[in-house]
């Protein structure tokens, strides 16, 4: 019988430990409606009249989408859906500049992105304001900033299969063996 309780007591904590590692990130699976944003108020240049600093006001919204692998592999959903490769191709640059490189015209943060994406930019970049929600605002500006190597790579999504420059390895012909070689030191012991 005290067995029996002791097995059932780990099971039970198992299964606990199991389902707590499985929460990877948060979600939020109703996103706010297109009329609600986020104030960003984001500097372009460091300098500014007087002593002080220019004036920022971020709402720290960033946190909730920076590193986040949910939200980055939605931003690269909506960076195709909205036709974003139309004007800056898979981030190499057409029309509009690339997104690949370190050079960024209006900051790096993503709050800049944010302000780029929902505002626009003089010279051709749209403004989005009021046409698509705020959260998917930011899911695409956190997969823009993906594309330059500013987001943790285990989170980055990777690249499409129709962009890789062979079928992927289980599309492939089976290669044969290559011959030759020295055989390995386990294969000379004697069985």
């Amino acid at each position: 019988m005290r067995a029996l309780r002791t097995r059932t007591l780990s099971i039970v904590i198992c299964t606990g430990m199991f389902l707590a590692a499985c929460e990877r990130e948060k979600r939020d699976f109703r996103p706010d409606p297109v009329t609600e944003e986020s104030q960003e108020k984001t500097a372009l240049v460091s300098i500014s009249p007087g002593a002080s600093p220019p004036r920022q006001e971020v709402s720290g919204k960033a946190r909730a989408f920076e590193g986040n692998a949910y939200h980055l592999n939605q931003g690269k959903r909506l960076y195709a859906w909205f036709n974003c490769n139309g004007c800056h191709a898979n981030g190499g640059g057409s029309s509009g500049p690339p997104l690949m490189d370190d050079r960024w015209i209006y900051g790096s943060s993503l709050e800049n992105i944010v302000q780029t994406i929902r505002e626009g930019r003089p010279n051709g970049m749209p403004s989005f304001r009021g046409k698509i929600p705020d959260d998917q605002i930011w899911e695409l500006a956190v997969y823009v900033r993906s594309m330059s190597g500013l987001e943790p790579k285990a989170a980055a999504p990777g690249r499409n299969d129709d962009m890789h420059p062979h079928p992927s390895e289980n599309r492939m012909p089976p290669s044969p063996p290559v011959q030759g070689g020295s055989p390995s030191p386990s294969a000379l012991a004697p069985q």
